[in-house]
């Protein structure tokens, strides 16, 4: 049995999906690092804009999967469920595919869709009173069962990836800063023990240093602590066999996504334990056990513990800590094998300083969405163009450009405050 030191040292390393570093202003790094990377061409593609929302209750669907159909080229609508999709002009006559969770699958052909100004409707799926008797008795099997046919499940050949990147501070209620960046990730077989890499495409980034004050809130790791949320590649921190012993798990529902059954598999950490681990739930496909989603927080409860796995360096005064910290991890399939599709981490910290009357509250997000696939045989990418897991990506790229920046790639609908700030940022250049 590990230690309990150990289990902290393993949980920190997948913990810090999103790790900070805090400095005073001026504390002598540079504000823009020059970039070599130039700017992308606006090539032969088809652009499609639009909302998913609910349609009994016109309610937009956050982070809902969007997909050519017959391709591995995707992309997930925002939290306001606008989406926006690229695809290439020699596939004008395939389909859109619409999903999401607890919904009935929806195909729209590219034809019917308009550049701009689409509203796609999905309606909720119900489950028969046959399927809910048909529930596994015991949920302690069921999660060792997930996990014994992870290689089974999961992608057991090298591939690469296109991926959209997306981190955010908030100071309050004002963006503070805003990195964005199209990569190129070197995907492991689910079934290897080496890690993923990432390599930068294009980016672009803007940082407001007048509404930074004295302190200088940095995020490190990137993309590549976005990739290390995929729990079926990374399992250790969660579930992996020792582990499991921390977490008490529940079925708590059935539900579905278009045709397929869905168990939803509870987890926290039990009572007795006291290092900073994890809840929420997991989305089981009943025929295969994949995980096909996952949203869980941290738990936060022993706050000195979850500070020091987040907090990489602070300035002297200030004490720091999380005040919530969620998670999103969503796998797509294609010919019977699952890989993730979209990731998504959230960690709010609040900053005390000595001597001050008021406290300082930070929001930072970083978002990643796999947008295209193929399996490659190729071998891993050049130490020298490969990401570092301590890399900061307000480094490594350059300033913002026109809104013709992105060319052909498929990248996230920005948020209407989102949006808002990159048109501020446009202005001032």
């Amino acid at each position: 049995m590990k230690t309990t030191k150990q289990f902290l040292r393993g949980c920190a390393v997948w913990g810090r999906a999103l790790m900070v570093v805090l400095m005073l202003t001026g504390a002598g790094w540079s504000a823009v690092a020059e970039s070599d990377i130039q700017q992308t061409v606006e090539g032969a593609s088809l652009q499609y804009r639009g909302v998913v929302y609910d349609k009994s209750s016109n309610e937009p669907l956050m982070f809902a999967s969007v997909a050519v159909e017959g391709t591995s080229i995707a992309t997930v609508s925002n939290s306001e469920g606008e989406f926006l999709i690229k695809v290439p002009a020699d596939l004008k006559a395939a389909s859109l595919v619409f999903s999401y969770i607890g919904y009935q699958k929806q195909k729209v052909a590219l034809a019917d869709l308009n550049a701009d100004g689409n509203r796609v409707g999905l309606e909720m799926t119900t489950v028969p009173l046959v399927e809910v008797s048909v529930f596994p008795n015991d949920p302690d099997l069921l999660i060792r069962a997930i996990m014994n046919r992870r290689d089974q499940n999961y992608l057991d050949q090298t591939a690469t990836k296109s991926a959209f990147y997306r981190e955010t501070i908030k100071k309050g209620w004002n963006y503070v800063s805003l990195t964005e960046a199209v990569l190129d990730v070197y995907k492991q077989p689910y079934n290897s023990a080496r890690s993923d890499q990432a390599r930068l495409t294009i980016g672009r980034k803007s940082t407001d240093y007048d509404r930074l004050d004295t302190l200088v809130f940095r995020l490190q790791g990137g993309p590549l602590a976005a990739m290390m949320l995929d729990i079926m590649k990374e399992p250790y921190a969660l579930f992996d066999e020792e582990m499991l012993e921390f977490y008490s798990f529940e079925l708590n529902n059935i539900t579905r996504e278009d045709d397929r059954m869905l168990y939803v598999l509870g987890f926290k950490q039990k009572p007795e334990v006291k290092m900073p681990l994890f809840y929420g739930q997991l989305y089981v496909d009943s025929e295969s056990l994949a995980i096909v989603n996952a949203t869980f927080n941290m738990d936060l409860s022993n706050r000195e513990e979850a500070a020091r796995m987040f907090i990489r360096r602070k300035p002297a005064g200030a004490r720091v800590f999380p005040t919530e910290a969620s998670y999103m991890v969503t796998y797509r399939e294609q010919n019977g094998k699952w890989f993730l599709g979209y990731a998504r981490a959230q960690v709010d910290f609040r900053v005390n300083w000595r001597r001050r009357l008021f406290n300082t509250n930070y929001y930072t997000t970083m978002e990643m969405a796999f947008t295209d696939m193929q399996l490659t045989e190729e071998r891993p990418f050049k130490g020298s163009d490969r990401l570092r897991m301590n890399v900061i990506m307000e480094d490594a790229v350059d300033g913002f450009n026109d809104d013709a920046f992105w060319g052909d790639y498929n990248v996230i609908e920005p948020e209407q405050p989102i949006e808002n700030a990159i048109k501020r940022i446009q202005r001032n250049l």
